[in-house]
């Protein structure tokens, strides 16, 4: 089960560049001065920190192991792309050494350069991972002498103050001071707990799903993975959204309904009751900043209906609406602790039945996840380089076999769809099916 996030970049060449660009892009990337602290820092555990996972920099940093330069066989086609994208993704991380990688790939018959991307979820979470990105694009295509993420120049500038280093002795009593110290909000929790499980035995949108059906998706999964990608343009969901006075992540989760419904029905494997997806919801902003720049996550989840049980797409959107509403409703009014709190509670069937060998046996928490997060609304570059496509990679976990994780960027919002090669067969045909919901939406929303 490798925890890492990872992003397909497609990028066309900036005018005049030739055949070698590929390979100066590569050493432009690999060749910089001072790597940022973020991407120094690699796990650590030992007597001195109480036996617990701590960070610490490596000094022995080999920026060649991180930034590597790979090239597609011929034909150079999307799928060759896609395919070595699914195995960079099946190899875990060393922990001996920083938790990211970066692969500057080409070969694309038309031209193009790709770059794939993987880092640690304990590093950063979706969010976090387009902020890094972003910070180092421009929307003014003349721009060069633009640094990668891990260049020390794109943290620089920064008016907060430096974080104070932590000695390996004082962590057990930070700990403790850190538990003392949330005492006060956590005296809620009880309450938050009573109301979150309360709406769970109602089988009602909140934290905590107890009406998940047992699917394909929620099996033991290999280390094995297999990734499809695809682009549609925002405005065709807006335009449904509007009609229906839906959201457009509404209409993510509708499409990704319809699809899986499609797909499950095409195997005879669909459940009579409707599979749960757990979908990420953002805390705060703020907070979201904070976790760019250090590192980290602030994410908490609700756990959402898709009405695969239903045949009319409207019926499955609405039934979505509903709940995704009545979910953020909830969550607004918890604390952040309380939010990660009973975030953590909905994950916690998922993590314990693999760790207790009873994944099959019991009823899954929820049965795949489904994200979105916000990218850059306008044409961004890479010292002339166009961005033109960007697609996420994100984490399947045993019992949650399949991850949809959508990225909005430049008037399309991409998908990136990522499962275990064995558990979820033939897991490109997701987008077939994807694109015909989309226009079942539309046909049904009258646009």
């Amino acid at each position: 089960m490798p925890m890492h996030v990872g992003g397909l970049q497609l990028f066309e060449k900036p005018e005049g560049a030739g055949r070698s660009y590929g390979r100066e892009m590569y050493e432009s990337m690999r060749d910089v001065e001072e790597i940022a602290p973020l991407f120094l820092k690699r796990p650590h555990r030992s007597i001195s920190t109480a036996g617990q996972l701590t960070w610490v920099e490596d000094e022995q940093f080999d920026i060649d192991h991180h930034v590597r330069h790979s090239a597609l066989p011929k034909p150079g086609r999307i799928r060759e792309l896609l395919d070595l994208s699914s195995r960079l993704h099946s190899t875990r991380l060393a922990w001996e050494r920083p938790l990211w990688e970066a692969h500057v790939i080409e070969g694309l018959r038309d031209g193009r350069v790709a770059l794939y991307t993987k880092v640690h979820h304990s590093l950063v979470d979706g969010i976090s991972a387009m902020r890094l990105v972003q910070s180092t694009l421009s929307p003014d295509p003349d721009l060069r002498d633009m640094p990668p993420p891990w260049d020390a120049r794109t943290r620089r500038g920064r008016t907060k103050a430096p974080r104070e280093q932590t000695e390996l002795s004082e962590i057990p009593t930070m700990a403790l001071r850190s538990a003392l110290g949330i005492t006060a909000e956590a005296a809620g929790l009880p309450g938050a707990l009573i109301k979150t499980i309360s709406k769970g035995v109602r089988n009602e949108t909140s934290s905590l799903s107890l009406y998940a059906p047992r699917t394909i998706f929620n099996e033991k999964i290999t280390g094995s993975r297999r990734f499809a990608a695809q682009d549609w343009p925002i405005e065709r969901l807006q335009a449904i959204g509007q009609a229906t006075g839906t959201t457009l992540n509404d209409i993510v989760l509708a499409m990704c309904g319809g699809a899986v419904r499609r797909y499950l029905l095409e195997l005879g494997a669909l459940p009579d009751t409707p599979l749960v997806a757990m979908v990420p919801i953002g805390l705060k902003a703020k907070e979201s900043h904070i976790a760019s720049t250090e590192g980290g996550n602030a994410v908490g989840s609700v756990m959402c209906q898709l009405g695969t049980d239903l045949e009319d797409p409207i019926d499955r959107l609405m039934v979505i609406h509903t709940a995704m509403q009545d979910g953020k409703e909830a969550l607004s009014t918890m604390t952040p602790l309380q939010i990660m709190a009973m975030s953590a509670l909905g994950q916690a069937p998922a993590i314990a039945a693999p760790m207790l060998r009873m994944s099959g046996l019991v009823r899954p928490p929820y049965n795949l996840i489904i994200s979105n997060v916000p990218g850059p609304r306008e044409t961004q570059y890479w010292n002339g380089a166009k961005l033109v496509g960007h697609y996420p990679l994100s984490i399947p976990i045993n019992g949650m076999a399949l991850n949809i994780t959508c990225i909005s960027y430049d008037g399309n919002l991409g998908f990136g769809l990522i499962g275990c090669r064995r558990t979820v067969p033939h897991l490109q045909r997701l987008l077939t099916y994807l694109d015909g919901e989309l226009v079942a939406l539309e046909k049904a929303a009258g646009v």
